[in-house]
């Protein structure tokens, strides 16, 4: 059974830089889509970025340019690099696995095809 855990958030000031972290359990990362989402007090969650196969990388407007994400295959391990960071990016980041479903890039962006999330981690960016 695969699970995602994620850790790294913290409060930093705007311009700073923050590395997340998603433990994948159960299956080799690069079996699945990993995704990152986001959800700010009173909104929706926001598709911020995903990984295909280990290698196709998926961005969200609001964060392309200065959100990296990545893997590491030995740690099995998907990591969010947050760079630029502003007071609009205070959220909750969750990370999510497509286990069940296979998207493709045009589906990558969409929560529903995600089946496996993490209990989230809070990014609060301070101005």
């Amino acid at each position: 059974q695969v699970s995602v855990a994620e850790s790294g958030g913290g409060l930093v000031q705007a311009g700073d830089s923050l590395r997340l972290s998603c433990a994948v359990s159960g299956r080799a990362y690069r079996s699945h889509t990993i995704g990152w989402f986001r959800q700010a007090p009173g909104k929706q969650r926001e598709f911020v970025a995903a990984v295909r196969a280990g290698y196709m990388k998926y961005y969200g407007d609001s964060v392309k340019g200065r959100f990296t994400i990545s893997g590491d295959k030995v740690e099995n391990t998907v990591y969010l690099q947050l760079g630029g960071l502003k007071p609009d990016d205070t959220a909750v980041y969750y990370c999510a696995a497509a286990v069940q479903n296979n998207p493709i890039a045009s589906t990558v962006r969409t929560e529903t095809v995600y089946d496996t999330w993490g209990q989230g981690t809070q990014v609060t960016v301070s101005s």
